[in-house]
């Protein structure tokens, strides 16, 4: 065996390696790059973001790289596309599909509808992600830019407004670099904790579990591609029908919600960040029991005093920014939810989805 030749092939591996990481603790940071991926290329693109904590039965799972998450996604196969009109929904876990299946969400739904404007057909994007939080939304969205949307649909809800819920998404908490900058921009009463970022942090060690994270998810397409399944469907507890005799809404007591604890600046700045794009408000559904103590609850999330501000509020502040606004609050009968106050069943998805094609048929195709 020539040792002399596996030294200089260690020497000049290492020598390789060394350069790679210099390379890489100094390349500029790119915090709107579309990375490499299998997606839409050997596998199709994912029909939601990645998340679950299932992976071996899900063959998905959550990771908070924004780009290599856009870059799973079906919406970066066509960017641009100008035979369709798009429309991407933004939201929460009830737009993104728990416990639906891809075909079963909303934008399945609308899709399924193979609605039109004139000759061009309009196609939805599911841009939901799990957890609760106009901040994270506002993330999604400026990402969302670069896909040429010709109309977002917002679709939220009291929940996402608190100021302590901003940062509880663990997506935004994890991409400081994108929301500090929002929190600038806007003014957004938020304390964004910056990482501590060092040249050893950028290397390919200190990036590992962002590397390990993409080639997961690459693995996982072939099985997504394979079985369409990308999420756990298991057993779950129905949404709470009675309900406790508590007026409070957090640290807030009748009658009065502070609105300064609210994040209402987040509509100024989306109008901006979307620019020339149409934006509208979908104030979506709620579970409206009728259980115990519904008298003073319409639901486990929602004293009705809160809830009641909160519309008054909504519509009010639309109506002075003008950006429309799709009161669905109240269009699902209650037992067409799952397993929360905001999860709908696929009936009630499909109920909501024509709700919205109606409103869309008369108000956005001239």
């Amino acid at each position: 065996m020539d040792f002399r030749f596996i030294r200089n092939v260690i020497i000049k591996a290492l020598f390789l390696f060394v350069i790679f990481n210099l390379v890489l603790m100094y390349l500029p940071r790119d915090t709107e790059k579309e990375q490499i991926s299998l997606y839409n290329t050997v596998v199709p693109g994912r029909e939601r973001f990645p998340f679950g904590e299932a992976p071996q039965q899900a063959y998905n799972f959550s990771l908070y790289d924004l780009d290599a998450m856009f870059s799973a996604h079906r919406v970066a196969a066509r960017p641009g596309n100008q035979d369709e009109i798009r429309i991407f929904l933004v939201g929460d876990s009830s737009v993104w599909g728990t416990l639906l299946k891809p075909e079963e969400t909303l934008s399945g739904i609308l899709n399924e509808m193979d609605l039109a404007c004139g000759d061009q057909p309009l196609q939805f994007y599911n841009l939901g992600y799990p957890t609760i939080s106009l901040t994270k939304d506002l993330m999604i969205m400026q990402r969302a830019a670069q896909y040429k949307p010709d109309l977002i649909i917002w679709l939220t809800t009291l929940e996402a407004f608190p100021l302590d819920k901003q940062l509880a998404s663990p997506l935004a908490l994890n991409n400081p670099q994108r929301i500090q900058p929002l929190v600038e921009q806007y003014q957004l009463p938020l304390e964004v904790t910056m990482l501590e970022e060092d040249i050893w942090s950028r290397s390919l060690w200190g990036q590992r579990r962002t590397y390990a994270d993409w080639i997961r998810l690459q693995l996982y397409g072939f099985l997504w591609a394979a079985t369409g399944i990308d999420q756990y469907y298991g057993p779950y507890e129905p949404a709470a029908w009675d309900l406790e005799a508590d007026e409070n809404y957090y640290q807030f007591t009748p009658p009065k919600m502070p609105n300064e604890e609210l994040l209402w600046q987040a509509f100024p700045a989306a109008l901006d960040l979307t620019g020339d794009v149409p934006l509208w408000l979908v104030n979506e559904p709620i579970m409206i029991s009728a259980g115990e103590n519904s008298e003073i609850r319409y639901n486990y999330f929602y004293p009705r005093w809160a809830y009641d501000q909160y519309r008054q509020e909504l519509i009010q502040r639309s109506e002075h920014l003008d950006i429309p606004l799709i009161d669905a609050w109240d269009w699902i009968a209650p037992l067409e939810f799952t397993n929360s106050a905001i999860h709908l069943t696929p009936v009630g998805e499909r109920i909501l989805a024509e709700g919205l094609a109606d409103e869309m048929e008369a108000s956005f195709c001239p």
